[in-house]
């Protein structure tokens, strides 16, 4: 008996000093899979621990317990054992740490130490997502910046305001710096090679650009190499896409009896055929997006190469994207006291386009999709290939003649990047120079082959073709001297230098008709007609000189002075140089001794700022001198050309200025687990170009002049927070703004329209006078029908019948506040992201509806239209049938609330344990599911409430929120994987 109790307390010693001998051991990385040495893991509760070694792995003597994993830059890990062996980490950074750098212009500063405002966004706010432009990573992630998306096409554009527009006819989309190389396109820009984004919102921040600033700057870094052991990364993520909804639209059988009401046309009752146009337009399009990355260094060199693949096809043919990139950075510290740069992307993409924002009779395919007469077919059916003609409307072609009639695509190959070296010449004083390129050659060809499409056949034509060609190239040069220097409590960072940019634009045009009949045959030399051919070309160059002191007293009291003196080409001798200073002040409240007793407040700080930015972007680039047209007199008989003046110089014109104050407070508590910024701003924009008007007898119908004045003001509130810590980590970030735009005053012409609608021959929607605002609708406040004839009412004002004087203010297309709210939820090795993104208060024209319950031609309608005027239905909002019953007028009838919440992304990952294939040299796998766009909720009856007909480009600034036949964005289903090496 004794000795088996003997026995059994051997056997239970030997098991207790086994568990006591057992041990945890995992490795820990950075979020993109990087190796982190010197990270604290410690046995929560005890003083057992120990740090990662240069390779990330960690072995301690534990076989319970939590894990706490802690390391500066990154939030701090509660991870319990659970009976396991091996538990690898993945650190996240800790954004709201006061010590995180901040990319500003032409430098860095440390988050505690900004007096400006500024908003970051970094690459956890991109991954995972199918991102075809940068630009989408901003929508709904930064206070103050709006983002819409205007088009659903793969590549299409999209439109960024900072801060409200501060413009009518020169540029509204910020100022894009990659890598130090201003831009003002990033469609190029593969998203997942960027590192972080900074949006310099108010002037004192974005002064430091001064004459490109006006409409805010967004700083783009991108990825650098580390000095650790090479990592191989890969990404791949394929998806579906497919339309969110469709409209409701009249069969046959319904069709042919409006049309016996308009105008007795007659549609054979013999035909049965019965097309539902949206399913034959609307397809299953696809995403996929490729990249392979590798980096790595010493402490001296570092290096990161990257390749990647997108292809995105869209949800009506033939609309498609296909991008290649390839970039390569490199850091090189030859000496101590020199350093190297180089930042160079390539980049080509390819576009395939779907003709939107325009009738079903012009071209644009989801009016046409719309529109279509139900009864007809696809094709011909004699089997010649040849796409049906519409019989009451010879010259209009169904839709998928409109997308599949012609061979069209646009190819842009692009290289943009620079190379930079850094000298130090004393302590704490340094000399950069920087030196970049961005060179484009676009190219764009079109065949419409003679045969296929009623249009192409037509003997007029007989097959046209075009090609459009043309190159960029811009360099630039910049030279900057930056001294640091702390004398006991006082720092000072001062920074001065000079920059030129200079940029050339050529193109060559030619279009032809008249191709023989065979097949495959499209370049233009088969053509027997040249309709068009020419060249032109443009150029401008803009100077800088630059400087900036950054000063503060003991980290409590900040301050900050930046002035920039610019010369443009664009404007004429005289007006050709600007000056735009700024200054900006913090105090850091938390940090005077009054506040030390206050434990739960962790950072205080007030803000104040003022600034002068100015604006050339989007501006004729010789817009002071009187510009000739030329034509050829041979149509004339009279020789080879003539030359006519045809646009007026306006040799006095000069910047658009913005000056903004901006008031700011940033306040950390509890730990930072809770952070909140505000910002209260005021933005002042003097000598609006203008097109004035001129009378006839001058031969000129207008000439651009500095002739208005335009407010912007506004709130911005953002916030974020750890809600939980424990094993199921919780953080909420949410934002929101309130933006009121106004014309403050016009000092020569008075009333501005623009907008014309097609569907009511031209009439302009848009008007613009003092005291209203950008995107204002004008028009007739529709009453209802009139019981007795069918007819639409509209509010007579002057009483005296309707006429224009009848048009009033009815509606507007800028929101009252626009949010955004993201979730991050993280359990074990489930992390779950949730974005919402929303608009609130806004209006949209509705011009489609114009075209699908106007009832005036032979164009199918909506079911809407079911319920219109008839001698038996004469209670009802529905005008009757029939041409010229005005029921189409620009009026309140269609104008609707373009208010949304919108499910933008939701992601569900899980990070495999990659203990297993750590001998196939895998130390990182994660895969992963996306949605976007999945839920919308809105009272907005059309396809898609983000919407804008008018070009973002090109397009005046009070040409916003109408819906014409916009292509709908798609809701898109992704799969994901991300591997390292």
């Amino acid at each position: 008996m004794k000795r088996g109790l003997l026995l059994l307390w051997s056997m239970l010693l030997s098991a207790a000093l086994w568990a006591q001998d057992g041990s945890i051991s995992g490795k820990v990385t950075s979020p993109d899979g990087q190796s982190l040495p010197g990270v604290n893991v410690v046995l929560k509760g005890t003083s057992t621990g120990t740090i990662t070694d240069g390779d990330g792995n960690y072995k301690l003597d534990a076989t319970e317990g939590t894990l706490v994993f802690s390391f500066i830059g990154y939030q701090i890990l509660e991870i319990p054992i659970d009976n396991r062996s091996v538990v690898d980490v993945k650190m996240e950074e800790d954004l709201t740490t006061l010590e995180q750098v901040v990319v500003v212009g032409y430098g860095t500063q440390k988050k505690k130490d900004l007096t400006t405002s500024v908003a970051i966004v970094d690459q956890t706010s991109i991954k995972d997502r199918p991102l075809t432009s940068a630009a989408e990573a901003l929508q709904g992630k930064a206070a103050g910046v709006q983002v819409t998306q205007t088009s659903g096409k793969p590549g299409g554009e999209i439109s960024i305001r900072v801060r409200g527009a501060t413009s009518v006819q020169a540029g509204n989309e910020p100022l894009y710096v990659v890598d130090g190389v201003p831009t003002t396109d990033i469609r190029g820009i593969n998203a997942n090679d960027i590192e972080s984004m900074s949006v310099l919102k108010d002037a004192s921040s974005a002064a430091i650009y001064g004459a490109r600033a006006a409409n805010g700057v967004v700083l783009i870094t991108t990825k650098r190499g580390k000095a650790n052991a090479p990592v191989l990364q890969f990404l791949a993520n394929v998806g579906v896409t497919e339309v969110t909804k469709k409209l409701d639209v009249l069969n046959t059988e319904q069709y042919r009896d409006l049309m016996s009401e308009i105008n007795n046309t007659v549609v054979d009752p013999a035909i049965t055929q019965n097309t539902n146009w949206q399913d034959e337009t609307y397809r299953t399009g696809s995403f996929q997006n490729y990249q392979l990355s590798y980096a790595g260094g010493t402490d001296k060199n570092q290096y990161y190469v990257s390749g990647g693949y997108l292809k995105n096809k869209g949800i009506i043919n033939p609309s498609a994207y296909d991008r290649y990139t390839l970039r390569l950075n490199l850091d090189n510290q030859v000496k101590e006291w020199l350093k190297f740069g180089t930042n160079f992307n390539f980049v080509r993409s390819e576009y395939k386009n779907t003709e939107d924002n325009k009738a079903g009779g012009r071209g644009g395919v989801i009016l046409s999709a719309l529109t279509t007469p139900p009864f007809l077919t696809t094709y011909n059916p004699d089997g010649s290939g040849q796409f049906a003609p519409n019989p009451f409307q010879p010259s209009w072609e169904n839709p998928v003649a409109f997308m599949e009639g012609a061979d069209e695509g646009t190819t842009d190959d692009r290289l943009i990047g620079n190379f930079n070296a850094e000298v130090k010449i004393l302590e704490g004083l340094s000399f950069r120079t920087n030196f970049g390129v961005d060179y484009t050659i676009h190219r764009n060809d079109y065949y419409l082959d003679p045969f296929r499409t009623v249009f192409g056949r037509d003997p007029s034509n007989h097959g046209i073709g075009r090609t459009d060609q043309s190159t960029t190239f811009s360099w630039l040069s910049e030279n900057t001297f930056n001294y640091v220097k702390s004398f006991g409590v006082h720092n000072v960072n001062v920074l001065a230098g000079m920059t030129a940019q200079e940029s050339t634009w050529e193109r060559t045009y030619i279009e032809a008709k008249d191709f023989p009949n065979v097949s495959g045959v499209q370049t233009l030399n088969a053509a027997n007609q040249i309709v068009n051919a020419f060249t032109e070309a443009t150029d401008w160059a803009i100077a800088s000189l630059l400087a900036r002191v950054n000063y503060d007293y003991d980290g409590k009291y900040l301050f900050a002075a930046t002035l920039r003196r610019d010369g443009s080409s664009r404007f004429a001798a005289g007006s050709q140089w600007g000056t735009f200073p700024s200054f900006s002040a913090g105090w850091r409240i938390s940090a005077e001794p009054f506040m030390q007793g206050v434990a739960a407040i962790n950072d205080l700080k007030l803000r104040a700022g003022w600034g002068r930015n100015g604006n050339q972007e989007n501006i004729n680039t010789y817009a002071p001198y009187t510009q000739a047209g030329f034509r050829r007199r041979s149509e004339l008989g009279q020789g080879p050309e003539i030359i006519k003046e045809n646009v007026l110089g306006g040799p006095a014109i000069t910047w658009e200025e913005t000056t903004q104050t901006n008031i700011g407070v940033d306040l950390s508590v509890l730990n930072s687990r809770l952070t909140f910024t505000f910002d209260a701003y005021l933005k002042k924009t003097d000598g609006l170009l203008l097109d004035v008007g001129f009378n006839e007898y001058t031969g000129f119908a207008f000439a651009r002049k500095n002739a208005g004045k335009m407010e912007n003001k506004g709130l911005e509130l953002a916030l974020s927070s750890i809600n939980t810590e424990s094993e199921l980590r919780w953080t909420t970030d949410f934002n929101i703004s309130f933006n009121r735009n106004k014309v403050t005053e016009l000092t020569l012409n008075k009333v501005y329209y623009s907008a014309p609608m097609y569907s009511n021959g031209d009439q302009n929607l848009a008007r613009m006078t003092e005291g209203s605002s950008l995107g204002t609708f004008f028009g007739y406040i529709y009453e209802g029908v009139d019981p007795e004839n069918g007819n639409p009412l509209y509010h007579d004002f002057t009483g005296n019948g309707l006429n224009d004087a009848d048009r009033t203010v009815i509606g507007n297309a800028q929101p009252n506040f626009i949010f955004g709210l993201t979730n991050n939820l993280s359990y074990k090795r489930f992390d779950v992201n949730i974005f919402l993104q929303g608009s609130q208060g806004n209006d949209i024209y509705n011009a489609t509806r114009m075209e699908l319950e106007g009832m005036y031609d032979t164009k199918n309608q909506s079911t809407v239209v079911l319920n219109r005027w008839t001698e038996n239905n004469r209670n009802t909002d529905i005008p009757r049938a029939g041409i010229g019953t005005g029921s189409i007028r620009n009026s309140t009838r269609f104008v609707e609330d373009g208010s949304y919440l919108r499910v933008k992304s939701v992601t569900l990952s899980y990070n495999v344990n990659a203990s297993p294939l750590e001998k196939l040299g895998i130390n990182k796998l994660s895969v992963y599911a996306t949605g976007q766009n999945l839920l919308t909720w809105t009272n907005y009856s059309g396809y898609d409430p983000e919407v804008n007909a008018y070009s973002v480009a090109g397009g005046k600034g009070t040409e916003i929120g109408i819906d014409y036949g916009t292509y709908p964005q798609s809701r898109t289903i992704i799969l994901g994987v991300n591997v390292s090496f």
